[in-house]
């Protein structure tokens, strides 16, 4: 297996350098700021390990619309495309200034009408209209939302191979469920399988359950460990090429009584959510969706988009002007969970990654289910 860092191929970023420079337009900007690495890597398709996590807001990425050039916060090459000069690097710096000279000496930059940046902090509000100082500041991440939510082709593509190491990974801890087991080396067998499929970055930790018999949206109180009678939920999640996929199951240990009526409630909630996954559908109707049903809505979004990150839409119970605002659009790729809970039985979790296209949807999990017992 090869150590390489090596950039997203060219397809795959050149479509969503299309996506975000027609954005752009729509958006009426000639420059994009951008900070968030998700959006870095979404227009240059390089991947930048030694700034993963969170911090403050940092001009990494500039897109200059006119010209198509891409200019990149960097001290290297590896892992940088061929289509990204050595001449468009700056880089990094502990006096901001120095940034801001590097980006006022940017082609079109004096010359900038309007410029989107994707977060913004108090410093950066300073000084950044010393490198664009004919420009008026505005939010850049509407443009970046609106790219992002429609995958390509390739990122669909990407999104499949995610999808598939997650349910391999997936498939070898319910193949360790059994009585005795703990939560602890569920995951560990998950994230191990998980490895071995070429994947070192989960996208949650969290992966393995007993689920409460008392409480929903809680875990059982207990030793950690798994027993006969309870339902077990999986929550696999991977970062495979910087795509996050997302699969959810729930599995019964032995004989569960009172299971099968269970998983039939979520069969039924299933049905109504997919028949939400269809083009020109609110976000709404997802969240109709539970109510339709008979069933409480989750405390967690009910939906969200998958891609680079944590994509839109989001479709939470917390958000319901937004959703009712936003329709869903063919390309569009959702991770849509299912939650039913009965009171001395457990709860039945199911996540799955659904592609809205242009007849209704696909679903791209296809890790089966268990039926109860």
């Amino acid at each position: 297996m090869t150590t390489e860092v090596l950039p997203d191929r060219l397809a795959l970023r050149g479509g969503r350098r299309e996506r975000a420079l027609a954005q752009m337009e729509a958006h009426d900007l000639d420059v994009l700021v951008l900070g968030r690495q998700a959006n870095v890597r979404y227009v240059t398709g390089a991947p930048q390990l030694w700034v993963a996590g969170t911090r403050p807001f940092g001009p990494t990425c500039v897109l200059v619309r006119e010209t198509g050039a891409i200019h990149l916060l960097s001290t290297w090459d590896e892992g940088i495309p061929e289509d990204i000069p050595h001449d468009n690097l700056y880089g990094i710096s502990w006096n901001p200034t120095n940034t801001i000279a590097a980006l006022a000496r940017i082609e079109g930059a004096g010359t900038a009408r309007r410029v989107g940046t994707d977060a913004m902090s108090p410093l950066f509000a300073q000084l950044l209209p010393m490198a664009f100082p004919n420009a008026d500041l505005v939010d850049g991440e509407l443009a970046m939302r609106a790219a992002r939510a429609i995958k390509t082709a390739e990122e669909v593509a990407a999104l499949r191979s995610s999808v598939a190491v997650a349910e391999s990974a997936l498939a070898a801890a319910v193949g360790a469920l059994q009585d005795g087991v703990s939560e602890q080396t569920l995951t560990g067998v998950l994230m191990e399988a998980m490895t071995a499929g070429g994947v070192s970055t989960p996208a949650n930790q969290d992966v393995a359950w007993v689920t409460s018999r008392e409480h929903p949206w809680r875990r059982a109180v207990g030793d950690g460990r798994v027993h006969t009678g309870d339902l077990v939920a999986f929550s696999a999640g991977v970062l495979a090429g910087g795509y996050v996929a997302e699969v959810g199951r729930t599995y019964p240990v032995g004989t569960v009584p009172g299971a099968a009526g269970l998983y039939q409630r979520w069969d039924t909630l299933w049905e109504r959510l997919a028949g939400a996954c269809r083009p020109g559908a609110t976000c709404s109707e997802l969240l109709s969706a539970y109510a339709d049903a008979g069933e409480p809505l989750p405390p967690v979004p009910v939906a969200h988009g998958l891609g680079l990150g944590f994509d839109p839409p989001v479709v939470s119970p917390q958000l319901r002007n937004t959703a009712a605002a936003e329709r869903l659009e063919p390309g569009m790729v959702l991770s849509v969970t299912g939650y039913v809970f009965e009171p001395g039985v457990g709860a039945v979790f199911g996540r799955e990654a659904v592609l809205i296209t242009d007849g209704g949807h696909e679903v791209l999990t296809t890790s089966p289910f268990a039926t109860g017992c």
